[in-house]
Formats: structure tokens, C-alpha cells, sequence
């Protein structure tokens, strides 16, 4: 089993899962840099896989369903967040969290992780035997996504699914954001050592033109500080800044998140 990156749009990435024949595609926001790379790699399309609705991850459906059929696959399954289901246009099969996807081509077996937050229906893929994570919005390498449609203490109890996943599962989020979100991450945890070190790399990966993603479950749980906000050092970098008056764990989450959606 391989993950192909497509970037996309300005920082997206689209992810192909294949096996050398076969394929599933994950958000695909647009249809023409997937079908392209289809075709490179001579891999068949066997499904589609969406998190939640916003139309960087799902405006390339319909004409990607469309023009990946093929005589093995005549119609291509689109798999969804079934509470995003009337915003989709294309999908054919809702889902619910707990319940699993098998694509039998593929080999390949996936739990669904309900996520809100983000959006309030948004949906994860987790492969466990293969330790892969497929988490579109809601976790981000370094950070985590706006809290658009649902609540601070959704977007805690969503990340806290994710945190919980075993510490080697690669994680491929939707965008390209790891540096930025670093930036941030020291601001509020200087001290964090393990943060300087990945801060240090991940410059040189993009320095070299390769992509941050996938990062892993342990070095989010190290470094991300939307994992970390009961850290001492991060919550004294909030009392400091005036944006924290209660140290639970949603409220500091809130408190960070909407320092971070200002941050520059």
C-alpha cells in the first residue's frame, strides 16, 4: 500500500491510496490533477473518499467519478460524512461514525472517526492495519483547522480521538500549512525542545521542494500545540498575552485557537 501526494489549488494536497493497480482517492477538490496522476502512475480509480463538505476537498467529484470509470469500475463509490450529505453533490454512500469502509480491491479496511468541529459533520479515515490517518481539516501537521460550524468543546473531543490513535499512524492532513502552524507552536512553547528540533527539519524539507506531510501521531502529541493545551508553559504563554481566564482544557483550547486565527 502506497499514499501518492497531488498538491492542488495554493497548499492543498489530494491523496491517492493504491496498491500499484488499484486506487481510492481522498478529497479530491479538484479532478484534473488526480485523473493526471491516475493515468502516470496507470492505477485504476476503485472509490472516493470525502471528509466534510467545503468544496476544496469535494469540487472535483462528479467529473472524476465520471471520467474514472472504467469497465472494472462502472460506477465509483463516493464515500461521506452522511450530516454533509445535502452539501455534497456526487456522493453515493453516507456514513456515521464507527461504521467501516472496505474496499475489497484495495485490500484496504477503514474505521470512520466522527470529527465536528471544523465542520459539523466531518469524518476521518483510519486504517489500522496499515497506521494511516486521513483527517482532512480537523488535525493539521503543527496545528488544527478553524472551528467554521461546531464548538471549542467539539473540536476538543475530536482532537482528543485523534490524539488517542497509536503514536506511529501517519497522518495525512489536507494542507500545507506546518510551517506557519511551527511558528506559532514556539510562540506559545519556546521551551519546547523536540518543537526547535522538527522546526529545524521541516524548514529543510521545504527548502528541498518535499512536502511536511505525512507527520505522525507521536510527533504531534510532542509538538503540536493544539494537543498540548493543558502544557504549564502554554498555558502561562495565554494568562501572559490577557486570553485566559479559566484553565480547563476547552477553555484554553478556544483561547488558543483564536489567538492562532490572528497570528501572523
Amino acid at each position: 500500500m502506497d499514499v501518492l501526494a497531488v498538491p492542488a489549488f495554493d497548499d492543498n494536497y489530494l491523496w491517492i491510496i493504491h496498491d500499484g493497480r488499484h486506487a481510492a482517492a481522498v478529497d479530491p477538490g479538484d479532478a484534473v490533477p488526480v485523473l493526471a496522476a491516475l493515468q502516470a502512475e496507470g492505477l485504476t480509480l476503485a472509490a472516493i473518499l470525502l471528509t466534510h463538505h467545503h468544496a476544496d476537498h469535494v469540487g472535483g467529484v462528479v467529473e472524476l467519478a465520471r471520467a474514472a470509470a472504467s469497465d472494472e469500475f462502472p460506477t465509483i463509490p463516493v464515500y461521506g460524512p452522511a450530516r454533509e450529505q445535502s452539501r455534497i453533490k456526487g456522493m453515493t454512500v453516507p456514513l456515521h461514525g464507527n461504521e467501516e469502509v472496505n474496499i475489497a480491491s484495495l485490500g484496504l479496511s477503514l474505521q470512520v472517526i466522527e470529527v465536528p468541529g471544523h465542520t459539523l459533520g466531518h469524518i476521518a479515515y483510519y486504517a489500522p492495519a496499515q497506521a494511516l490517518l486521513f483527517c482532512g481539516d480537523t488535525l493539521f501537521a503543527g496545528g488544527c483547522g478553524r472551528v467554521f460550524e461546531g464548538t471549542p468543546a467539539q473540536m476538543v473531543e475530536s482532537l482528543g480521538k485523534l490524539a488517542s490513535l497509536p503514536g506511529a499512524t501517519q497522518v495525512y492532513c489536507a494542507h500545507e500549512y506546518t510551517l506557519s502552524n511551527l511558528k506559532f507552536a514556539a510562540e506559545v512553547e519556546p521551551g519546547n525542545a523536540a518543537l526547535a528540533e522538527r522546526i529545524i527539519g521541516e524548514r529543510a524539507r521545504r527548502e528541498r521542494g518535499e512536502p511536511t506531510v505525512p507527520t505522525t501521531i507521536a510527533l504531534e502529541r510532542e509538538t503540536n500545540p493544539f494537543l498540548r493545551t493543558q502544557e504549564k508553559e502554554i498555558l502561562e504563554s495565554l494568562q501572559k498575552s490577557g486570553r485566559l481566564a479559566q484553565l480547563d482544557e476547552v477553555s484554553s483550547f478556544a483561547a488558543l485557537r483564536e489567538w492562532k486565527n490572528t497570528y501572523r
